[in-house]
């Protein structure tokens, strides 16, 4: 692709993806030229693919890819992985997605990399999916867009207040269609949630509880020994050269590792399900350019419930579990709603609607959050939860952090995106990476 080429599709939104692919697919080769049997029943041209690369290869990695394979409109063609044997795993996995869902026997579509730069520099890859750890989000989704790929960002979208920011202006500068996978804003359950409370059927929202898990920990595993095949500098990348263990980092993709409890990786299930469950109530109250403005941890510094949040408006949230498990409870002048992934209950009953079957058809519905981005990539609209909506959700969660880890009041304004008066907190809106070699 010629710059000449390249700048002129930057600077025109208008022109769709599927169309440029189509123009300069002569030049850019690769899995462009798969020949038409090799794409399986269902198929679509190649010169009409989206063609999507995956940055984390593990367990996350693995059920993005099948959600994305059953897409005829899109190719997954490339995998990077710090493991080479989830590397293979996922190989494997994708051959018998496509093998399984489109028909296709012998496909070897999918080249894997090591280090993710490599992927991201090719040029027949239109967009990327991240489902690498947390710490590693902001700095692989600001390079795949200087590269020119839209990006679909696993949530917790960043680790830092200042990170969001960051990739915020990314999709500016960029004009990159970016989806956060903070996928319950496409589930029947939740949008009907939403519609209760801004219909009003509620009443004024006075409190809302959120249940979700505890703050981030300082990283305390003991170290083990190294296993071959993984490239143990390049996982820590910007964190600190964390001492190996299985827990946060396990070879064989069975359980989900444990790096989403600490610090230096991530913020805690706090983060992990506050991603979920504070852009719930973001989306519900109608705060997605915005957040709350005091934040007021529990008295005892070691305790990992109780933090106060309050809105400019006065509504009032609280970390705090509510006994069935992690969810959100509205609570207004006219009765009250508890939603989750499992139930969708409002007291009075009668404030849900009355056609029961309908009812039940919407809370199986999951919608299609992939799909979305898709969408977008094509008509170059922004998704359901685009770039500014989960660094505004991700931004509760990293404050809340802060919250407990300082143990003291802070006041945030949402716009300057700074703390008043308080040094300490404001120095924790970002971090400063660690210095490694990538190659």
């Amino acid at each position: 692709m010629s710059k000449t080429t390249k700048n002129q599709f930057k600077t025109s939104s208008n022109v769709s993806r599927r169309a440029f692919i189509k123009n300069t697919s002569l030049v850019v080769g690769g899995i462009t030229i798969i020949p038409r049997h090799v794409l399986g029943q269902g198929f679509t041209a190649p010169s009409d693919k989206i063609n999507l690369g995956f940055i984390g290869l593990g367990k996350q990695g693995g059920i993005l890819a099948n959600f994305f394979v059953s897409n005829t409109d899109v190719q997954i063609v490339a995998g990077a992985e710090v493991w080479q044997s989830k590397q293979e795993w996922f190989k494997n996995v994708v051959n018998d997605f496509y093998a399984k869902k489109r028909n296709i026997s012998n496909y070897n579509g999918v080249n894997t990399y090591t280090n993710y730069q490599d992927l991201i520099l090719r040029k027949d890859i239109d967009a990327v999916v991240i489902a690498t750890p947390d710490h590693w989000h902001a700095i692989q989704a600001i390079d795949a867009m200087k590269a020119g790929k839209d990006v679909y960002c696993e949530k917790p979208m960043t680790n830092t207040i200042k990170e969001g920011r960051d990739m915020v202006n990314a999709v500016k500068e960029n004009k990159t269609v970016l989806q956060v996978g903070s996928m319950q804003r496409s589930w029947g359950r939740f949008i009907k949630a939403k519609d209760i409370v801004r219909s009003g059927q509620l009443g004024k929202i006075k409190k809302v509880i959120v249940s979700v898990g505890d703050p981030a920990k300082s990283y305390d595993l003991p170290e083990e020994n190294l296993p071959n095949g993984v490239d143990w500098n390049l996982w820590c990348g910007p964190a600190p050269l964390l001492p190996y263990n299985k827990l946060i980092a396990p070879e064989f993709v069975k359980s989900y590792p444990k790096w989403r409890d600490y610090k230096e990786t991530a913020g805690g299930i706090l983060s992990d399900w506050g991603a979920h469950m504070f852009d719930i109530v973001q989306w519900c109250l109608g705060m997605d350019k915005s957040g709350p403005v005091t934040y007021i941890p529990p008295q005892d510094p070691k305790a990992v419930r109780g933090l106060k949040m309050y809105y400019e408006n006065g509504i009032e949230m609280v970390h705090e579990d509510f006994g069935r498990g992690w969810g959100v409870r509205f609570i207004g002048e006219f009765g009250s709603m508890d939603v989750s992934r499992k139930y969708l209950e409002t007291t009075p009953s009668n404030i849900l609607s009355s056609n029961q079957a309908n009812l039940e058809i919407l809370l199986k519905d999951r919608g299609n959050h992939y799909q979305d981005w898709i969408s977008g990539i094509k008509s170059r609209n922004q998704p359901i939860c685009d770039v500014e909506t989960g660094h505004r959700s991700a931004s509760i969660c990293n404050i809340a952090n802060i919250a407990y880890e300082l143990n003291e009041t802070l006041h945030w304004n949402p716009v300057k995106e700074k703390f008043k008066n308080n040094r300490l907190a404001n120095k924790a809106r970002k971090r400063k990476p660690r210095e490694y070699n990538s190659r």
